[in-house]
């Protein structure tokens, strides 16, 4: 059985995309998944990446068409312009990070959660929002909320940094498969390919 460390952010728009056909994916070909939310101006700073306000216009102007193509590709609501978007996002992605520490299976709550912000125009910083999505999946928000807010998960959620770069990652999403990197929900496809195949991660000391 093959793993993969899953590395997101709740924020991103492509991970969102790419969320559920992932964990098709995944699922199919029994991998285990390691839920590894990151906070991405940490690792675009990094790494040399920019958040999206630094980017050149015709960058910005690109990923506005990118996001209408990908949406209709992948048959998914998504607002071009959601109504609380940019957020505060860290609660949210320790919330993925306390559910999992807590032997609970993130990937309900975390779809749901994406779609609260990019189909639903709901505001993922506010804790009432992120109770009622939890409880709408299953989940005892108290239990979930405690949890995000502890000292572990905070911990977690720095360390998923060094982690994301030690690993090469510099994106949302990005899956690593054996030291492998696939960036972006465009690359599942080349994941899927890899984990048919059963052939060893590539890298770049070629």
């Amino acid at each position: 059985m093959r793993s993969i460390d899953y590395y997101f952010s709740l924020v991103s728009p492509w991970a969102y995309l790419g969320h559920a056909p992932f964990l098709a994916i995944a699922g199919k070909h029994g991998c285990t998944v390691t839920y590894k939310p990151v906070f991405l101006g940490e690792v675009f700073s990094e790494t040399g990446g920019l958040p999206l306000a630094r980017r050149h216009p015709v960058r910005q102007r690109y990923r506005l068409v990118e996001l209408q193509r990908w949406r209709e590709k992948r048959g998914v609501a998504l607002n071009i312009h959601p109504k609380f978007w940019p957020f505060e996002v860290a609660l949210a992605d320790r919330c993925v990070i306390a559910l999992q520490a807590a032997g609970i299976d993130p990937g309900a709550f975390v779809a749901r959660a994406f779609a609260g912000v990019w189909a639903r125009d709901e505001n993922l910083a506010d804790e009432a929002v992120l109770a009622d999505i939890a409880a709408e999946v299953g989940i005892d928000p108290a239990a979930m909320l405690e949890g995000a807010h502890g000292e572990a998960a905070g911990a977690a959620y720095a360390g998923n940094i060094a982690d994301a770069v030690a690993a090469d990652v510099f994106g949302s999403p990005s899956y690593v498969v054996d030291g492998e990197v696939f960036w972006g929900q465009d690359r599942l496809d080349l994941l899927a390919d890899m984990l048919a195949s059963g052939r060893p991660a590539y890298s770049s000391d070629v």
